[in-house]
C-alpha cells in the first residue's frame, strides 16, 4: 500500500489531496496543530467515516518547532510519499510578521528535510511552492527556469524552501521536488483571500443580507485556477519515476475587476452598484502580475486546468449561497 504523509491536511489543498489519495487506496497520515478545530475543518466528513478514520486515515498532533516529536511521527508512519503543504499562507501578513513567516515556511521545511535525510527509505517529497517566488518576474510567462525574484517575506521564504528541495535532491540524492503553484481557488479557500471575500459578498448582496463590499485595487492581475486540479497535479508529480519541479498554472491572466464581474454576473448583479474602494486594503508591495507557463506539466504529466475563472467564481458564489440559505 502507498502511504502518504500530508502537512496542512485540514487546509484547502490538504483536504482535497487527502480525499484524492484515499480514493486511490492510499494510507494517509496528516499532521495537525489544533485538534480542537477538527470538527469544523475541511476533513470533518472523513473523520465521521468509520471505514476510513483510524483505518486508512491517521492524524498526528505535532509542530514544526519540535523536530524530535516530528521525527518520531514520521518514522512510525513510514510514508512512501510526503506532501509538505503547511505554513503561513499570506504574502500580506508576511509584510507585518516576517520573522514568523520565515520560521514557519523556511525553517519548517529544513527540519522536515533533515528528518527525511536520515531515514533508511526516505519518501518522495513534494514542497508546495508559490508563484510569489518570482515576485517581480524577469520574464512573462514564467517557466521552471525563470530566476526567482521575491517581493515579500512570504515569497522569500517560499524561495528558500524551493532552493532547499533542489539542494537536498542534488547533494543527498533525495527524491525532492517543488510544485510552483499559482493562485488556485475553491469553496474551501480561506476568508482572507479576495476570491472568497468577493464570492461571499455577491451571495450576501443577492440575498439582501448586505448592500456593498469594500475592496482595494481592482487593477491587480493574477493567474487563477481551480484547486482540485492543482492537487491532482501534485499527485501526478510524485507518481513519476524520477521527480522534478513543475509549474501548475492556467497560463492566463485576469484582473481583480474581471473576477469581481464574474462573481456578480453569476447572480444577475452589476458589480459597480455594490463595490466601494477602501484605501486601507491596499498592500505596500503589489507584485507584478505573474503568469505561469504550464507547458512542461502538460507535456510530461498530461496535466491541464479544467475550469475557466468565470466557472470557478460561479461555483464559489453558489457555495456561499448554499451556506447563507
Amino acid at each position: 500500500m502507498n502511504v502518504a504523509f500530508i502537512t496542512g491536511i485540514t487546509g484547502q489543498d490538504g483536504s482535497y489531496l487527502a480525499e484524492l489519495l484515499l480514493d486511490k487506496d492510499y494510507e494517509v497520515h496528516g499532521l495537525i496543530h489544533r485538534p480542537d478545530r477538527l470538527a469544523k475543518s475541511h476533513i470533518a466528513p472523513l473523520l465521521g467515516n468509520a471505514e476510513i478514520f483510524e483505518k486508512r486515515l491517521f492524524l498526528h498532533n505535532g509542530s514544526f518547532m519540535d523536530s524530535t516529536h516530528l521525527r518520531r511521527i514520521i518514522v512510525r508512519a513510514k510514508p512512501t510519499e510526503f506532501y509538505h503543504l503547511a505554513g503561513q499562507s499570506s504574502p500580506r501578513v508576511s509584510l507585518e510578521m516576517p520573522e514568523s513567516t520565515l520560521e514557519s515556511i523556511g525553517m519548517g521545511t529544513a527540519r522536515i528535510l533533515e528528518i527525511l535525510r536520515d531515514l533508511q527509505a526516505p519518501p518522495k517529497f513534494l514542497y508546495a511552492s508559490s508563484s510569489e517566488v518570482f515576485g517581480t518576474p524577469v520574464q512573462m510567462p514564467q517557466t521552471e527556469e525563470t530566476p526567482m525574484n521575491p517581493a515579500t517575506p512570504y515569497g522569500a521564504a517560499k524561495a528558500l524552501s524551493q532552493h532547499l528541495c533542489r539542494i537536498y535532491r542534488n547533494a543527498y540524492g533525495l527524491q525532492t521536488c517543488s510544485a510552483i503553484l499559482y493562485n488556485h481557488e475553491s469553496p474551501r479557500r480561506g476568508e482572507g483571500f479576495v476570491t472568497t471575500k468577493v464570492a461571499r459578498a455577491a451571495a450576501a448582496i443577492k440575498l439582501g443580507k448586505q448592500k456593498q463590499v469594500a475592496l482595494g485595487s481592482l487593477a491587480g492581475r493574477r493567474d487563477w485556477g481551480w484547486a482540485p486540479d492543482y492537487v491532482a497535479g501534485m499527485h501526478l508529480m510524485l507518481s513519476q519515476k524520477t521527480v522534478d519541479d513543475f509549474i501548475l498554472a492556467t497560463g492566463k491572466l485576469h484582473s481583480v475587476e474581471q473576477l469581481v464581474a464574474f462573481a456578480f454576473e453569476s447572480v444577475g448583479l452589476h458589480w459597480r452598484d455594490h463595490v466601494v474602494f477602501d484605501q486601507s486594503l491596499m498592500t505596500p508591495v503589489e507584485p507584478t502580475a505573474a503568469c505561469g507557463n504550464p507547458a512542461k506539466a502538460e507535456r510530461i504529466l498530461g496535466w491541464r486546468c479544467t475550469l475557466s475563472l468565470e466557472e470557478v467564481m460561479r461555483r464559489l458564489v453558489e457555495a456561499e449561497l448554499e451556506k447563507l440559505q
